[in-house]
């Protein structure tokens, strides 16, 4: 990918995870922020909306953060493992999904409370990322489906982590939403950003020629 197109990447992802982020967090504490909807407190509303649209540009970051060092990590896991590395995957995504009900229902449950509650979002989490997996592997090849799973539950659980530790349900979600739909855009829009940087370095090569032919 040519620095423009990657600049464009970026910047598309930073500006869907802030805008993703406040509706996330009107909603996630809507007890919280009616208030000033129902008065049109337009200066509380805009003061947290700006406040919103910040943290959403740094949950934005960090998924591509994320991402990239996992096409790193990726790119080594095939190299040493090759074939064994998509089933060293699936084990690190059921690893992954055990953690994530267990630990949260050892810290968190109250006593008797049931363990279900604390099975949703690892579920959810797999749900999605199986539907994530199977719209990329449509759109570029088989292989890459267990990748999508891979990184829609294990990555975005590890860049969830901070919030996970606090057990708040409010940055719970905050957090969780605008990193899915930063790492399902990254994870589906960056082959149309290497196809255009493909096409611009060809036209670039062509006028190269057309130029020294002359």
């Amino acid at each position: 990918m040519n620095i423009r197109n990657w600049v464009k990447f970026y910047l598309s992802t930073l500006g869907i995870g802030a805008v993703v982020a406040v509706i996330t967090g009107f909603a996630a504490s809507w007890d919280k922020y009616k208030e000033y909807f129902f008065t049109l407190d337009w200066v509380n509303i805009f003061v947290n909306a700006s406040w919103l649209f910040g943290v959403g540009l740094i949950f934005a970051t960090l998924s591509q953060m994320g991402y990239f060092a996992y096409l790193t990590v990726h790119r080594f896991g095939l190299g040493i493992f090759r074939s064994l590395w998509n089933p060293i995957q699936w084990l690190l995504i059921a690893f992954t999904m055990f953690d994530l009900a267990y630990f949260r229902y050892q810290f968190f449950a109250k006593e008797n409370e049931s363990v279900l509650p604390y099975l949703l979002i690892p579920i959810f989490l797999f749900l999605l990322g199986l539907a994530i997996g199977y719209l990329k592997a449509q759109q570029t090849n088989k292989s890459t489906f267990v990748a999508g799973v891979f990184f829609i539950v294990v990555v975005t659980t590890l860049e969830w982590v901070p919030v996970l530790r606090t057990n708040d349900q409010g940055w719970l979600y905050l957090m969780l939403v605008p990193l899915l739909v930063c790492n399902t855009y990254q994870l589906l829009a960056l082959p149309k950003y290497l196809e255009r940087s493909k096409q611009e370095r060809e036209q670039l090569k062509a006028r190269k020629e057309a130029s020294i032919a002359k």
